[in-house]
């Protein structure tokens, strides 16, 4: 349940769609990893019937939990939070894991599903060759008009860092993690990564 909160659109938004798609059927129990404000948490209390939002910014789950009725936040690194080990039936984490260590956080991700569970990651990465390059600039000018015509925003507060790992990297440190994992690039300059837990 949510109390009054203006909606909004951005890139990460966008993805929200496909994630809440990937959830399991009768899925007990979800976390969000980097909740921010909590708007993918609450939309998938409607789905699970316990959702746990974490992130470590205070001002974000102070917003989530005035905005929020439902999930339960945790503020803390989620690296080192005490967490139920094959507790959760669905992980999730939009835009985060590149504030993060990378194959830790997906290490840890691992670990907290339950065997048959599915973990999604959306992430941002950067251009590390000349196809990447191009293949972002030729999709700017559709990336503008549609943040244009949806008005794009972002919360305020909303922590941001500067991605550090290229998609090849990204897609290779995955393929290490996870073995078998899909990975597929999206127009709005995120990439996502699906996988379920033998």
């Amino acid at each position: 349940m949510t109390r009054d909160q203006a909606p909004y659109w951005n890139t990460n938004v966008a993805r929200h769609a496909g994630i809440l798609r990937a959830v399991p059927p009768g899925c007990g129990a979800a976390l969000d990893v980097g909740c921010g404000d909590g708007l993918l948490a609450s939309r998938l209390a409607r789905r699970c019937g316990r959702v746990v939002g974490v992130d470590t910014s205070a001002e974000m789950v102070a917003r989530a939990r005035a905005a929020h009725l439902e999930p339960a936040f945790l503020e803390g690194d989620f690296l080192t939070l005490d967490l139920p080990v094959e507790g959760f039936d669905f992980v999730c984490s939009v835009s985060a894991i590149h504030h993060m260590d990378f194959e830790a956080a997906l290490t840890r991700m691992r670990e907290l599903l339950r065997p048959g569970g599915v973990l999604v990651v959306v992430g941002l990465a950067r251009e590390g060759s000349a196809a990447d390059r191009a293949r972002r600039a030729a999709a700017a000018p559709l990336v503008r008009a549609v943040k244009t015509v949806r008005r794009a925003t972002t919360p305020e507060g909303m922590p941001t860092t500067a991605p550090v790992m290229t998609y090849r990297e990204v897609r290779q440190a995955a393929w290490r993690v996870l073995p078998g994992v899909g990975y597929r690039w999206h127009l709005l300059r995120r990439y996502s990564l699906t996988w379920r837990k033998p």
